[in-house]
């Protein structure tokens, strides 16, 4: 990327304090992205753990597999999710609060005993899918951030602050190669006004 600049006091002024303000932002960005980078770490073990928990569920679920034949399965079903939103390292990401589960009446008499254990096998098949969901959803975002925040730690460190010290330094080269000449300009001027004084006494 290359930085656009004069040659004078304005663009070097200008310069200094853009970069100024990457100098002080780059450990701000350098901590949101270490932040991030360990809050995806844990996360993924949180998305492992939960698909573990969802694999055993669903082995417990087959083992009584011809049993559910008789269940109905229109007995419970998902009413509703409450979200939450939680602010990690200055990134928005869903939170999971609660499940409503809406469960119908059913005979406590005429149903087979086992009823109730298959519907609380199902509401916590249910909620680690669910959850499972949300921690995918958290770990995309989160991940995305990161990257982003890596691409900006690059950028300000390997691209745009050592682009603005090189066109500082270009153009106090400049100012001072341009002060040099106009020092031995006036040298000469003032050796020739004297050659001349001496030529006219």
């Amino acid at each position: 990327m290359a930085i656009k600049f004069q040659y004078n006091k304005t663009s070097l002024q200008q310069l200094e304090k853009q970069l100024k303000v990457r100098v002080r932002t780059l450990p701000i960005i350098k901590n949101k992205e270490s932040a991030l980078r360990m809050e995806v770490k844990r996360c993924k073990t949180e998305a492992a753990d939960l698909e573990d928990r969802l694999e055993q569920q669903i082995q417990a679920y087959e083992a009584m597999f011809a049993l559910w034949n008789e269940f109905d399965a229109s007995l419970i079903k998902v009413n509703d999710v409450h979200l939450g939103v939680k602010k990690i390292a200055g990134v928005r990401v869903p939170l999971l609060e609660n499940i409503d589960f809406e469960i119908r009446p059913y005979s406590l008499f005429n149903a087979p005993k086992w009823y109730a254990d298959g519907i609380h096998l199902l509401k916590e098949l249910a909620h680690t899918a669910i959850e499972r969901e949300f921690i995918l959803a958290k770990l995309n975002l989160l991940e995305h951030a990161r990257k982003k925040t890596t691409q900006k730690v690059n950028l300000f460190e390997k691209v745009q602050i050592p682009g603005y010290q090189d066109a500082l330094r270009k153009i106090k080269r400049f100012m001072e190669d341009e002060e040099n000449l106009s020092k031995s300009s006036q040298k000469i001027m003032k050796s020739h006004q004297e050659k001349r004084k001496e030529v006219e006494a």
